[in-house]
């Protein structure tokens, strides 16, 4: 968890000294840091109301923005599909980028797991106390954060820590690259759409590779086979 929990400090910094730089006083920046626990979200609703958008426009923007959990959710559902209630209510709050990339390949949260779901609430929870604190403190500096400190720029390099280990193969690599160019020239479209369509794109691309690779691998025990063939 440490170089998630670092590479997220400067993110909550923004979003703290954002919120009290739109007017929301540190009062509203930790409200609205704990009600929605989504940094790109968060940092999109903080520009709307800076600009006095329509409360149904910030809506429609953060679900949008947001629909990328659908498939996070989806992925972590067969660990959590036996869980109570409450704490897959829980398991949904504390669902962020950074959680689900660290959980959702380890051998300790696979379905069945005895301790999947507490260390998929140890890694949320984690996040969450970070994020709420840095926010606290990024809108009590407020203004007195330099200008020249670049805090914004390390937003995308936490990001980019999450996407590099987890291309480890043709299809992967396909997925990020394809996403990544779609959602970069998708920048101008409203309401954040570009991240949303190059998140589709990625998926789509990479399952038409895996499908291909899938395709022309030989069947499970043919080189067996052929060698049982030659022996006898």
């Amino acid at each position: 968890m440490a170089p998630l929990v670092a590479g997220i400090i400067p993110f909550g910094l923004v979003a703290g000294a954002a919120a009290v730089d739109a007017g929301l006083g540190v009062e509203g920046a930790v409200a609205l840091s704990t009600v929605l626990f989504a940094g790109a979200s968060q940092l999109a609703t903080i520009d709307l109301l800076a600009r006095d958008a329509p409360m149904l426009v910030i809506l429609a923007t953060v679900v949008i923005i947001n629909l990328r959990m659908a498939m996070y959710s989806a992925a972590l559902s067969p660990v959590l599909a036996y869980a109570p209630t409450r704490q897959r209510l829980g398991a949904a709050y504390l669902l962020v980028d950074q959680a689900f990339a660290l959980t959702v390949g380890r051998d300790a949260v696979r379905p069945g797991a005895p301790h999947a779901i507490a260390y998929y609430f140890g890694t949320g929870t984690l996040l969450w106390v970070n994020w709420q604190a840095m926010t606290v403190i990024g809108a009590l500096l407020g203004s007195s954060i330099p200008d020249w400190l670049p805090l914004s720029a390390t937003i995308p390099l936490v990001f980019l820590a999450l996407l590099v280990p987890a291309m480890s193969d043709r299809p992967t690599v396909v997925a990020g690259a394809v996403s990544g160019v779609v959602a970069t020239l998708g920048a101008g479209l409203p309401a954040n759409a570009g991240l949303l369509v190059g998140a589709f794109s990625g998926i789509a691309a990479g399952t038409v590779v895996a499908l291909r690779v899938g395709a022309h691998r030989p069947p499970v025990g043919a080189r067996h086979d052929d060698g049982d063939e030659e022996r006898r």
